[in-house]
């Protein structure tokens, strides 16, 4: 199969971009029938031993696709810090300060990144004498309730020979959509979230912030794969967790190495100031499940900060892996014959003729022929099912790459035609159709909201419960006082206001 030209009005490069920002059926398988429930594996989600106890600069997904309502577009999205609990205050979920939060591409194959695009971020805390994360009602992302807030720059880096040979800043103090408090505090999260999408002048657009974990998957793989019989499948593990999600919209032709050569690699990683002062990469992901489920427990810290041009060193994992021998013991279902340089065609090449550029040194990275159209009804295995424009080529945010992995793991690419799976084929909540495309984040609080939906609104019921002050930086504290009805709301005592009005100072 030859990959199809793009068309358009002609090329753009990525001097453009930074310039602007200064200025302003190959693998289908015949017969795919429904899945039913099988053995599966997991995401990199808490994946290795050290970077499970830091959970701000864990790398969990990475998706890349062309954008499917600008198909002169890739989109890529990135997510970190697993598993969010959406009441978990009231620190929440912000991104690390001392954290450089990174994208790669590689536009021709040789396993090094041409280009980075790096955001760091900083946090403004408005009142620190309260423990509150908002002090009212949220509704927008400048709202002098809404107390910690983060912005982000965003620079681009271009690389040659894995030195940077510059570095342009793309965006500057853009606002991160906050974590989802609750709809108490945060009536219309959508809307904090549209005002969080920025768009360069250089014609990419970069939203920051927090979503729903688009990974939909049953993680009880690890109980002796589902149970040992099959006793635990078919729900989503995921369902109601929140993850950090960066993303990023750029210009097809922009992060490509030429016309006639329309394929990229992506990989994300997460680089940590240490005590010297120095950064150091301590997290990376590409492809999903190769550090969680590929690499042993002896390789999953080296491989967290390795780089892609030296994955010779884990090549023996993709050969002879050790998921098949799990499932041939379990379920009886006999492994592959080794080594499986099937498995290294599709995961650390790319696809030939789809995804595997002319030149390319075996690497995981997240391969995506930005020259394949969008598919107009996705279909979620794939390649595997005839949907050139899916993961392996690249990864949607639809794609099952549970049953997808499994089934090539398992010997699909070799005749050994199976209908493996987790029974979950899809995500809780629906994605969006246009960027950033991620769904809205699970709220903290799911209890009602004042009628009204504004800060006056909620501060005229609660009665004279509450002091209102002037400066900007008020806390209202209150309480509801047990079994009362709605609009019984308790002061805190008498001493409560003379400490408040003592310590106003301290206040502002």
């Amino acid at each position: 199969m030859t990959p199809t030209s793009r068309s358009g009005a002609g090329r753009r490069s990525i001097a453009a971009l930074i310039c602007g920002s200064l200025a302003a059926g190959g693998l289908a398988a015949a017969g795919v029938t429904v899945l039913e429930p099988g053995a599966a594996s997991a995401s990199s989600h808490r994946e290795a031993p050290l970077i499970s106890g830091t959970p701000q600069y864990d790398n969990t997904d990475v998706y890349a696709f062309v954008s499917p309502d600008k198909p002169d577009t890739t989109t890529i999205v990135a997510n970190w810090i697993p598993f969010e609990e959406p009441a978990g205050g009231p620190n929440f979920f912000p991104f690390a300060e001392d954290a450089q939060y990174d994208i790669h591409i590689d536009n021709n194959g040789d396993a090094q990144g041409e280009l980075v695009f790096r955001y760091t971020f900083d946090t403004d805390t408005k009142n620190k004498k309260t423990f509150l994360y908002n002090t009212g009602v949220v509704e927008s992302l400048d709202d002098q309730d809404l107390n910690i807030t983060q912005t982000y720059d965003l620079e681009v880096l271009k690389l040659r020979n894995q030195r940077i040979v510059s570095k342009t800043k793309l965006a500057d103090d853009v606002p991160v959509a906050p974590s989802n408090v609750g709809k108490a505090s945060m009536p219309n999260y959508k809307k904090l979230r549209d005002q969080a999408i920025y768009k360069t002048a250089g014609g990419a657009e970069t939203f920051a912030g927090q979503a729903d974990d688009p990974f939909f998957l049953d993680l009880r793989v690890f109980d002796l794969l589902y149970g040992g019989d099959l006793s635990e499948v078919g729900r989503d593990t995921l369902k109601g967790y929140n993850v950090n999600s960066i993303a990023l919209q750029l210009p097809s032709d922009m992060i490509t190495e030429s016309k006639d050569q329309p394929i990229v690699g992506i990989w994300s990683t997460t680089q940590r100031r240490g005590a010297n002062g120095q950064f150091h990469q301590v997290s990376r992901l590409g492809m999903p499940l190769v550090n969680e489920v590929v690499n042993p427990i002896e390789d999953k810290d080296t491989f967290n900060a390795s780089q892609p041009w030296n994955d010779g060193q884990f090549l023996d994992n993709v050969t002879e892996p050790e998921l098949p021998k799990l499932i041939e013991a379990i379920y009886k279902i006999k492994a592959p014959a080794e080594p499986r340089n099937d498995l290294v065609d599709v995961f650390l090449k790319g696809v030939k003729g789809l995804n595997q550029p002319p030149k390319v040194r075996a690497s995981e990275e997240l391969r995506l022929n930005t020259s394949i159209k969008p598919s107009a009804k996705p279909k979620r295995l794939g390649v595997l099912d005839g949907d050139n424009a899916g993961f392996p080529n690249g990864r949607r945010l639809t794609d099952d790459v549970i049953d997808i992995s499994l089934q090539v793991v398992e010997g699909e690419l070799l005749g050994t035609k199976n209908d493996l799976g987790d029974a979950v084929n899809k995500n809780d909540k629906k994605f969006g159709h246009s960027f950033p495309y991620v769904g809205l984040p699970t709220a903290g609080s799911r209890g009602k909201t004042v009628k009204g939906n504004t800060t006056n609104s909620v501060r005229s019921a609660l009665g004279s419960g509450v002091e209102t002050g002037s400066g900007s930086d008020d806390t209202t504290l209150i309480a509801a006082s047990a079994g009362a009805g709605a609009g019984g709301v308790l002061l805190i005592g008498a001493g409560l206001l003379w400490w408040r009005r003592r310590n106003d100072r301290a206040y502002y």
